[in-house]
């Protein structure tokens, strides 16, 4: 199989040995349904990387993906990032299930991320939740998922190991409080300490952008506030990605 016979215009490039094997990984797991057309790897470092081409390749013959020593000039066209250490993927789209009673995790610790504005944010929010266990992920219909690449580089691929569901806002904290789990909004405005307020699953923690916050409709469906304590009186609000840290690993404390 040639370079050239690779479809890769209108393709999800997945780009570095950490998001790569992670997308492999969920893909075995079950966790994860996008379309992995092939895993391009640089020819010209077989000898350096020998290790991660040995892995990349058991993994992907476990998977059935096609595995391409690939020439370097290639692999640079492709690329939209300049990170990538000569292992590529070129992928289709991942499908997100709506949200609802039957297919929530029980018991379960999720997050839902309204309103975030960068994709490396959203990432990085990704990265601390999956660190700090969290089950699975709510996105709006408008959401980072369509910068696939972008968001597996900053969440060190946890974005592709994360289960994710996709819909209405509403709708899916409405599912959620269905499903039996407690609402929890991080903000200041009538706000009970992250460290007096009950967290125990199951949960759904609701983060908003830096900007936008969260919306007020969505406010309204929460059951409380919880606010993260500064060490000195601060006007500002933690980046979205630093709350989803701090509350992330507050509510492992609490339910560990």
């Amino acid at each position: 199989m040639c370079d050239e016979s690779i479809r890769y215009i209108d393709a999800a490039v997945m780009e570095g040995m950490t998001s790569i094997s992670a997308l492999l990984n969920a893909k075995k797991a079950g966790v994860n349904d996008r379309e992995i057309r092939a895993v391009l790897f640089d020819k010209q470092k077989q000898e350096k990387k020998a290790g991660e081409l040995k892995y990349l390749r058991a993994l992907c013959e476990q998977t059935r993906i096609p595995f391409i020593l690939s020439e370097p000039d290639f692999i640079e066209h492709v690329a939209t990032g300049s990170t990538h250490g000569g292992i590529v993927a070129l992928c289709g789209f991942r499908t997100f299930p709506e949200p609802t009673v039957e297919n929530l995790p029980k018991n379960g610790f999720l997050c839902l991320l309204d309103g975030i504005e960068d994709p490396y944010n959203f990432g990085y929010a990704l990265r601390s939740l999956y660190a700090a266990g969290c089950d699975g992920i709510l996105i709006g219909e408008r959401n980072w998922m369509t910068a696939a690449g972008v968001v597996a580089r900053a969440s060190a691929g946890a974005s592709e190991l994360l289960p994710m569901f996709e819909g209405s806002i509403k709708k899916a904290v409405t599912a959620a409080k269905a499903a039996g789990y407690r609402v929890a909004a991080a903000g200041i405005r009538n706000a009970v300490s992250m460290y007096d307020a009950d967290l125990s699953r199951p949960l759904l923690l609701v983060i908003g952008g830096e900007k936008r916050g969260i919306s007020s409709s969505v406010s309204a469906l929460c059951d409380l506030t919880v606010r993260v304590d500064y060490g000195r009186a601060f006007r500002g609000s933690l980046s979205a990605a630093s709350a989803a840290a701090v509350l992330g690993f507050e509510v492992m404390h609490q339910n560990s």
